[in-house]
Parts: C-alpha cells; structure tokens; sequence
C-alpha cells in the first residue's frame, strides 16, 4: 500500500512494441538496464512490471511478506530493519515499510518485486501512459492510500543474489554517451558538427518522459530546407529551430519534422535516464556496427547472469 505518495511514481515495464505505425509509442521504463537486471534477480520475466520512483520517493507498506531489489538511481533505501543494498535480493516481511531517506545519485529509482506487480495491461504492455491515461495502475501515477497486488513469484530463485559490478550501469552525472550519426547530420555546418563532438551540453529543466532539452552552443544548419516527417526512437537527437537540441526519450512521438542529427547507442540511454536538469553530456561518434556489438555484448552479459542464477536455484 501507498502510504505517502513521491513526486513522480508510475508502474512501468520494457514498453509496447509493435504499435507506432498506429503513433502509439512504446513508453516504458526510462532506465531499461536497471528494470531488466532487477528483474532477473527475482527470477521474473525481464519485462515484468516495476515502479519507477523520482526524489522525493514515496513510502510503501508490505501487506504481504516478498523479496524485493532496488537499483538504478540512489534514493538510500530503507526498510523497518534497516538500509537496503542496492543491486540485491532483500526480504520484506509483512508489515515492513519501505521508504527513501536521501538522494545520493541518479534520478530514477526503481523496485521490483518477487513476480512483479498485478496491474492493468495496454496493448500487452503494463506501462503506465500519462498521456493516453492507459496500462499501470489506473493509467496514472501513484498516491496515497493505493494499494497493488503481486503476481506468483517464481518457483525457485536464489535469495542472496546480487548483481556484479560488471553489470551496473556506469552512472554519472557528466557521461560521455556514444552515438552514431544520424540521417540529416551531414546538414550540419562543419562547424557545428565540431561543436557537436568537442562541447558540453546542459539537460534543462524543460525535459521530461518525452524529451530532455540540451542548452548549449548554437548548431547551425547549411541550409534552411525543410525534411518530411521521420521515424524517430528512443535516444534520437534532434535539431530544433533555436539551434538547441532534444534527445527523445522513453515517451517520445512516433515521428517528428526536425532534422535527427544522431542517435544514442542503446547501452548508453540508462546513463542519460539517469541525468536531471543541470546534469550535463558530452557526445563519441561511433559507427553503427559498433554499436551492434555493444548490444550483443550486453545481451551476453545478461544471458550468463540468467544461467548463473538459474544454477545457483539448481534449476539446471
């Protein structure tokens, strides 16, 4: 049960794919590493639904025993019995309150729970949408007095599983995020492409689900032409008219008229969702083949934390 209501809790999961050509976007969890690694250690599904808390956190009371983790953003989580480790399986007996007490790092924290929570689904998906008031809890954020269920948890996990510091986003208030060149880059001036790859820029308080807005030296185009209406993704970085940019986030539009002058690596968005106004990036041109790899590489991570569990539960 919601005892205190944070300033921004939505049950979310990995998204809805399939949809976009209807402009349904896929939504979900901003941080999908910490979701999907949670996930697992619970022995879930890696889509399973999660809360995503913003600080000031909420507070929430057990009403049933359950193993929980909690990673991504630092918020110094607390149980009646005491802190809580991140990146770890922890029992919650009934009648526990859990609560938030501090923001050490991050911006997004998440939880989990033994067989995730038993919410209302949209197109397959439990992602809250704010917009569309669909999926979650009631298609909106979470206050006082609500009360979610939890769906059967796995027969068998290991309760003292925790995830390697290997696996952990490398978090940081200033990351350097990798990304490969977008359609229209090229309509950038020479100069501005230099700036693009040599400047910081600032995430500014006008950002949200949608989008983060980045303050920062001007860009200019070669020309003035304008584009047709373009699919876009999570992590696609665009020019706007002022010369500022926006990187499309977990709740961006389907398709959008500015020019998309690159593309965040998909390893890299957990860094960027972790990040609020203030925080600032820096951009590495990588070619496309290399981020596949980077992918691929993750995926393998992550498949041999599943078997490691799975034979630490001796299911193999």
């Amino acid at each position: 049960m919601v005892i205190k209501e944070g300033m921004l809790t939505t049950v979310q999961d990995l998204g809805r794919y399939g949809f976009r050509s209807f402009g349904v976007n896929p939504g979900g969890v901003m941080d999908r590493a910490a979701a999907s690694l949670l996930n697992q250690l619970l022995g879930n599904d890696e889509n399973a639904a999660v809360l995503e808390m913003h600080f000031p956190a909420g507070e929430f009371l057990f009403e049933e025993a359950t193993d929980l983790a909690i990673g991504g953003a630092d918020f110094s989580a607390e149980l009646s019995s005491g802190p809580i480790t991140q990146w770890a399986v922890t029992h919650a007996r009934k009648g526990d309150v859990l609560r938030f007490v501090k923001k050490h790092m991050g911006n997004r924290a998440y939880l989990a729970v033994s067989g995730g929570f038993k919410v209302d689904e949209w197109l397959g998906s439990a992602s809250t949408s704010l917009v569309t008031a669909t999926g979650g809890f009631d298609g909106r954020r979470l206050i006082a007095g609500d009360r979610i269920k939890f769906k059967p948890g796995a027969e068998c996990w290991y309760s003292s599983a925790r995830v390697g510091n290997s696996l952990v986003p490398l978090y940081s208030d200033s990351p350097i995020l990798r990304v490969t060149a977008g359609p229209e880059f090229d309509m950038l001036t020479g100069i501005s492409q230099d700036q693009f790859f040599t400047k910081q820029f600032a995430i500014s308080p006008q950002s949200n689900r949608m989008g983060f807005r980045l303050n920062g030296p001007r860009l200019y185009k070669l020309s003035d032409t304008e584009i047709l209406s373009s699919g876009t993704t999570f992590g696609t970085i665009q020019l706007l008219p002022d010369g500022q940019m926006i990187v499309l986030m977990a709740d961006h539009q389907t398709t959008g008229g500015y020019p998309r002058i690159a593309t965040i690596a998909s390893v890299d968005l957990p860094l960027i969702a972790q990040l609020g106004p203030g925080s600032k990036v820096s951009f590495d041109l990588i070619e496309t083949e290399y981020a596949e790899r980077l992918v691929l590489d993750l995926e393998k991570s992550f498949a041999f934390l599943r078997t490691g569990l799975r034979v630490s539960c001796g299911s193999l």
